[in-house]
């Protein structure tokens, strides 16, 4: 291999003193006053982000995160002249189907990690061996330890078209590809792209919306899915607008305070999460402390707002048709919930589909037998 497409194994260590600066800063921060209201409607209740926070400070464990990490196999090369950090972990069985897997924002490969045992090794978990997978999930360039791109134009296109060298310097020839949120763009543009080795795709969020003309003929659940979507862009979709707009101004405050770097996703992961109003029913607070904590130790908080600015308009609600075959796996709190006859208007070649009882935005976090079982389901189609 080319030096230029070396690939090398990357051994996490952060140094003590970043992590006892952090916990100066959460034990200095200069709180606000209580809310005004009872509940998450302005916002994290002063209460939470305390208790949230004083966990962090006292007794969080980013050793443990750290070893784990290392113990699934960290890797990084450039590609297109931007260092890409990702977790490379070949199953034991010989004729595993290669997976490239994408998180999205504000999550990072934190949000696999209960599904990397079972997929790869799904004897050890009970299952069968025809359902394992080698699994390929890096870091969305700006994210995590991903280098952050020092130029415009790092958008969804050209970052899949990165993932299609990755898989193809790590040696696979055939390949599918998974994701969500910002994961189900890109892995969408790569099934708009087809390139070759792409054998089908998996979505947790397809990116397909009612157009205008649909407004007579939809159904009684098209129009909840579209009141609640315009529930979401009236109410909560804030923070898309500032990072698609602004995200160097939001990154000084994300960049010099913890607690607002944590309180920016904390209430995505209580907003966005099958909870019930309380996220710690479904991610403990090591889980969501490990995400935030990455966010924090990387200073990604504007690059990776700045994906946003990059995308959001030409990429996210892009309508390019796609014809690779699809895999869509409905979880009944996600953001964005199209019906199936939207979802085929766009995505034209579906193969799996299955709306499911429980689960939200974090799917493979919160869900993560179902989220299994339906990738097993839906790649058992195209071996």
């Amino acid at each position: 291999m080319a030096a230029d497409q070396a690939v090398s194994p990357f051994h996490l260590h952060v140094d003590e003193q970043a992590l006892d600066d952090l916990r100066r800063r959460v034990r200095g921060t200069r709180w606000p006053e209580r809310e005004t209201v009872d509940d998450w409607s302005q916002g994290v209740p002063l209460d939470c982000a305390r208790a949230l926070c004083e966990y962090w400070e006292q007794s969080y464990d980013w050793r443990r995160c750290e070893a784990m990490l290392n113990a699934f196999g960290q890797f990084q090369t450039e590609i297109d002249g931007l260092g890409i950090h990702f977790l490379h972990i070949r199953s034991p069985e010989p004729n595993a189907f290669p997976l490239v897997m994408t998180h999205g924002w504000p999550g990072s490969v934190m949000e696999f990690q209960k599904v990397i045992g079972p997929l790869t090794d799904p004897v050890a978990y009970g299952g069968d061996a025809a359902d394992a997978f080698h699994l390929v999930i890096p870091s969305l360039p700006g994210y995590g330890f991903s280098a952050r791109p020092a130029t415009t134009g790092w958008d969804v296109e050209r970052i899949a078209k990165a993932w299609t060298e990755l898989m193809r310097r790590l040696g696979y020839q055939a390949f599918g590809a998974q994701g969500g949120d910002w994961g189900s763009a890109v892995t969408t543009k790569l099934g708009q792209l087809a390139p070759a080795g792409l054998k089908a795709i998996h979505l947790n969020m397809p990116l397909a919306f009612p157009s205008p003309e649909d407004a007579e003929s939809l159904s009684p659940g098209e129009r909840e899915a579209a009141a609640r979507l315009e529930a979401y862009n009236r109410d909560g979709a804030g923070y898309a607008n500032l990072q698609a707009t602004r995200p160097q101004t939001l990154g000084y405050s994300l960049a010099d305070s913890p607690v607002g770097q944590a309180m920016w996703i904390y209430e995505k992961l209580q907003a966005w999460t099958d909870c019930g109003g309380d996220p710690e029913t479904v991610l403990t607070k090591d889980e969501m402390l490990d995400n935030i904590t990455l966010y924090w130790l990387t200073g990604t908080g504007a690059s990776s707002a700045r994906l946003y600015w990059e995308s959001m308009d030409n990429s996210f609600f892009d309508t390019a048709p796609i014809d690779v075959p699809t895999g869509c796996s409905m979880f009944p709190a996600e953001i964005f919930q199209p019906s199936r006859r939207i979802v085929e208007r766009r995505y034209r070649n579906i193969i799996h589909w299955n709306e499911l009882d429980r689960g939200g935005h974090f799917a493979a976090w919160e869900q993560p037998e179902l989220f299994v079982t339906e990738l097993r389901d839906c790649f058992c189609l195209i071996r």
